[in-house]
């Protein structure tokens, strides 16, 4: 992709374009391949002011892994009625990220950044984690609660990854309601269902 217009120092915008190159080039690149110059010059700004909003390389790394702010505000939402949370969830995602391409290209886009290393990877999901914990104190079981929410996680994530990643036929044609009658009681099971006691490795 070529580098855009030269940003000027400090333009309102700049971050975000930092943000947006840092994770198409973590995507294409990997982690480790992925310079500050590379970013730099695919955002259109100074590398200088990377450092001076990220600090260094894991610093832009952990802004980029982000759980855009509508998507957790939907997440909210769903703990009304804790007997419907399950395909709550997974209607109210898949509807938003259906209805609203922009916050689709950035999860997705965080989904990508994922995928390129293992530290990102594990931020995302400990943000995850923490976002679904939060989201459902209310409605999770008391018992195993951690791995509860990162069953969750590994859900919806795969949901996201076959729909509009991989491009996976039934799950990338399938409606929001669909998606929820069929996925959501797998997401309720993780909710309010009996998981059993923790066992040895």
């Amino acid at each position: 992709m070529p580098a855009r217009g030269r940003r000027p120092l400090g333009s309102p915008d700049a971050r975000r374009a930092v943000l947006d190159a840092a994770r198409e080039l973590f995507a294409e690149l990997g982690y480790e391949r992925t310079t500050m110059r590379a970013v730099g010059a695919r955002a259109g700004v100074d590398p200088a002011l990377i450092y001076h909003y990220f600090g260094d390389k894991d610093g832009l790394l952990s802004a980029a892994i982000e759980i855009p702010a509508d998507l957790a505000a939907a997440l909210a939402e769903v703990a009304d009625d804790a007997s419907r949370a399950g395909e709550e969830l997974v209607e109210r995602v898949i509807s938003l990220l259906e209805c609203h391409p922009e916050i689709r290209e950035r999860m997705l886009a965080t989904l990508r950044t994922a995928l390129s290393h293992d530290h990102a990877a594990q931020l995302l999901r400990d943000r995850i984690g923490s976002v679904l914990l939060a989201a459902f104190g209310s409605v999770l079981a008391s018992d195993r609660r951690e791995l509860r929410a990162a069953l969750i996680a590994s859900q919806m994530g795969g949901l996201m990854l076959a729909r509009y990643i991989l491009k996976v036929p039934g799950a990338a044609a399938a409606s929001p309601p669909d998606l929820a009658q069929a996925v959501g009681p797998v997401i309720q099971h993780y909710l309010t269902g009996t998981i059993g006691p923790r066992r040895p490795a």
